[in-house]
């Protein structure tokens, strides 16, 4: 699903135009990006969290000069979904 699909669907649910679901989705998105950018993490009870990752330290390998490379530490942005939401998942979408 796109974000179009999804300010379309929210609109049609709600009765806002799209322009304003469009803004109000915009405007989510870059209060969480900005949130996670100062280093916090996003809760949203019964969705999920958006959470903040440190990833170790490692020994990379660059194939094209055959040599070891050092990978630093760095943090990257991950989803982790609510155990409700996950249930609900694995409830209704089947396995392919």
């Amino acid at each position: 699903m796109t974000k179009a699909e999804i300010v379309s669907k929210i609109s049609d649910k709600t009765g806002v135009e799209k322009k304003t679901t469009l803004a109000v989705v915009e405007a989510f998105m870059n209060t969480v990006k900005s949130s996670m950018e100062d280093g916090k993490n996003v809760y949203l009870r019964g969705f999920g969290s958006f959470i903040i990752k440190t990833r170790a330290e490692k020994t990379g390998r660059n194939i094209s000069q055959n040599k070891s490379i050092t990978i630093p530490a760095h943090n990257i942005p991950a989803f982790k979904p609510a155990k409700t939401f996950v249930s609900r998942i694995k409830s209704k979408v089947k396995v392919k």
